[in-house]
């Protein structure tokens, strides 16, 4: 339906709406040409990937199919490390893969474009402001005013309102200072949850609905007004926990309505139904009335009176709520327990007219996670995003239950969104090999039969300048008798005759899956190019292999997980005739730092050289120093001060890594950002200062700027040289 902006900008004289529209805009393809970043022609030097190569490419993002599927408008950030910033632009093009137009023309960012007015207009965000342009990227409009303000937004399915993103203050857990003291950098700090991923608490995401009319959009208003909760969920949530019902008249959210110690402690986020008729706001995922049973804060959820209730109650993640295209259902993504953030994530499915809920996808049917989904546009079925065997595949479920893959092969995909009112779908997919691109996928009526066509080539003059390495599947037997599968990544121009250096790759998580994923940091094929083998184990606690694997290691850091590390790069030093078993590295991040740090400790002089990566290494200090302490409370089971400590909270800090540095005897590099709280910077200088007094070879990369990622360009590329430079000098002399 087009909305009433649209047709009053029709009715209006044409030349008051052209120069009406240069007023608003003055943009022209002209404007800061010299410091756009965009789209490159690179021509190497080489045939081998390297760190400036591997920021030259553009990362495709969010992308939308038109409403009749013949159309996609999608974003590319390009990246300068000149610069030391990226630019994110848009693309529209035609499914049928022909007619690319480049819509950004400026130096400013644009993202999130969507289709309105029946397919012959965009709504986008630049400057935090909702944007409109026809769909050849003129006429271009600002429709909001808040003050660059807007972090994500949805039209309603009739294009009369929008729902956007904003942060306001808040002043729960830090108390506001006194208005006299402008310039004191005091933090008064009241309560937990003060500080979260890599900011200070002092704002909180609310959602607000506003009137899309002839002016524009007006003053939205906050339906959460009042609550001192957040909506979407940090850190990583978007527009996508938020959802318009089919009818208009209602949206759904997601929230954790919880603060300071209790969302610290507590992963249990609802859905929240709210009525823009009423004005009433109802959760979907406790009974009317709920009050929450008491728990210790101290102590893991698993056994606590939350995560044991009788009746229809939804404690763990809820989250991405979206309604069926015929206004029946509401479904998003459930987990069951409180205080466990990589519980099965199932797929619960709401009759909206009876409040009936059952789980469409569960454990029976499919034992992995459903990482994203979205409904068929005849509301028969749902298609959804599993991991199974390290390869992330498309899946379809019926309403009855019944389960069938799509796709198939050693790739990972990464979206998935209905094309238009077609039967087909809009995906992106990638590979340790190969970037994210855009794919048509026409589901198939058989197992892994469906058709893929490949719609853009983003990276496609850079990758056919490289060689490539060489992608190998093993199964290793683990020391309790199971079956590991294991990644082998060979470098380009591999020789079978010669004897490669070798890294054992330590995933993180704990529980995220080595699968066909690509990195501009943990990067295999950059690994490859610099003339190491790589190999990456499935090790026990991934997701893909059963809810069984996958939590056998919570409790168990030091366990049999770290057997299943040692089982591949034994296997790969003693059965494959390349790799050179007296050079062998080890290396990783988060999860995977605190698995450096304890096999330093216990790897019997298999390697040469570690790196860790935002590594947990003082599992005591690591319990109180996280923001998210139902994370430690889950994976530890106690605070190390309790005096009824579990056995297996025992086990987990008597087996703490800085307890074996007495162990260490090998060069370690040790990379850390100061604004990581999920694992603050101390544990990396522990580990850092710790071998320094053992007088062992170690280095510290800091990154005062970064969080537990790396993500400016110029950090990026220091990331890359210092890691292959600390590897190059104990592995290849």
């Amino acid at each position: 339906m087009q909305s009433l902006w649209f047709f009053q900008l029709q009715r209006m004289n044409k030349c008051i709406a052209i120069a009406m529209i240069a007023q608003l805009l003055a943009i022209s393809p002209q404007t800061n040409a010299q410091t756009m970043i965009g789209p490159n022609n690179m021509k190497l030097q080489s045939d081998l990937m390297t760190p400036e190569v591997l920021w030259g490419m553009g990362r495709i993002g969010g992308a939308s199919p038109s409403p009749d599927g013949k159309s996609i408008v999608y974003q590319v950030s390009y990246y300068s490390v000149e610069e030391n910033k990226s630019h994110t632009m848009l693309f529209v093009q035609d499914a049928n893969r022909k007619n690319k137009r480049q819509l950004t023309m400026d130096n400013k960012n644009e993202s999130d474009a969507v289709w309105i007015g029946g397919g012959q207009h965009i709504a986008f965000l630049r400057d935090g402001e909702i944007w409109v342009m026809t769909a050849d990227g003129k006429n271009r409009q600002q429709l909001s005013h808040t003050q660059g303000s807007i972090e994500g937004f949805a039209f309603s399915p009739d294009e009369k309102k929008v729902v956007y993103i904003k942060s306001i203050p808040y002043h729960g857990t830090i108390r506001q200072n006194p208005s006299d003291l402008p310039k004191a950098t005091g933090l008064r700090i009241t309560d937990m949850n003060y500080r979260h991923w890599d900011h200070y608490v002092e704002t909180i995401a609310h959602p607000f609905v506003a009137d899309v009319t002839a002016n524009g959009i007006n003053e939205g208003k906050d339906i959460m007004e009042g609550e001192p909760y957040e909506s979407p969920v940090a850190p990583f949530g978007g527009i996508g926990q938020i959802a318009w019902s089919t009818d208009s008249k209602s949206i759904a959210y997601t929230s954790r309505k919880k603060e300071g110690t209790q969302y610290a402690i507590s992963t249990d986020t609802d859905i929240y139904l709210y009525s823009l008729t009423t004005g009433k706001t109802t959760n979907l995922c406790k009974p009317e009335g709920y009050q929450e049973p008491k728990t210790d804060a101290t102590k893991t959820m698993k056994e606590q009176q939350v995560n044991h209730q009788n009746g229809d109650m939804q404690v763990g993640y809820d989250v991405n709520p979206k309604f069926s295209p015929d206004g029946k259902y509401i479904s998003w993504q459930s987990m069951e327990h409180d205080g466990y953030e990589s519980d099965l994530n199932r797929l619960c499915i709401m009759e909206i007219s009876t409040g009936k809920k059952h789980y469409l996808i569960h454990k029976d049917n499919f034992d992995s996670n459903v990482d994203e989904y979205v409904w068929a546009n005849d509301s028969k079925s749902v298609y959804f995003l599993g991991c199974w065997h390290a390869c992330i595949n498309i899946y379809q479920a019926t309403l009855e239950g019944k389960v069938m893959q799509l796709t198939d092969g050693w790739y990972d995909f990464g979206s998935i969104k209905t094309l238009g009112n077609t039967r087909n779908l809009l995906v992106s997919r990638h590979s340790m090999l190969q970037p994210d691109d855009l794919y048509l996928l026409t589901p198939s009526k058989t197992e892994k039969k469906s058709k893929l066509t490949q719609l853009t080539f983003e990276n496609e003059h850079i990758l056919n300048q490289l060689a490539m390495p060489t992608l190998q599947q093993r199964w290793v037997k683990t020391t309790d008798g199971k079956e590991e599968l294991v990644w082998i990544v060979l470098p380009p121009h591999f020789d079978a005759n010669k004897k490669y250096p070798t890294l054992l790759f330590c995933e993180g998580g704990p529980q995220s899956p080595v699968s066909q994923f690509w990195s501009y940091r943990w990067n295999f094929f950059i690994m490859a190019a610099h003339g190491y083998v790589v190999v990456a184990p499935n090790r026990r606690g991934l997701p893909g292999f059963g809810s069984e694997w996958n939590e056998e290691v919570s409790g168990d850091w030091t366990g049999q997980c770290m057997n299943d590390y040692l089982s591949a790069i034994d296997d790969a030093a003693a059965n494959l005739p390349f790799v050179d078993k007296d050079r062998l590295g080890c290396v990783g991040a988060s999860f995977g730092g605190f698995s450096v740090y304890y096999l330093a400790g216990h790897h019997n002089k298999r390697f040469k050289a570690f790196i860790a990566h935002d590594g947990a290494f003082n599992l005591e200090s690591m319990y109180t120093d996280t923001e998210e302490v139902w994370f430690s409370n889950w994976e530890y089971e106690d605070a190390y001060w309790n005096k009824n400590l579990t056995e297996r909270a025992k086990k987990t800090y008597e087996n703490s890594p800085h307890k074996f540095v007495d162990k260490w005897d090998t060069p370690i590099l040790v990379i850390h950002g100061e604004k990581d709280y999920r694992i603050n910077a101390n544990q990396g200088m522990g580990a850092f200062n710790a071998a320094r007094l053992r007088g062992i070879p170690a280095e510290m990369l800091l990154f005062p700027d970064e969080n537990h990622w790396v993500l400016k360009p110029q950090n990026g590329i220091l990331w890359q040289r210092t890691f292959f430079e600390w590897l190059d000098k104990w592995l290849k002399k």
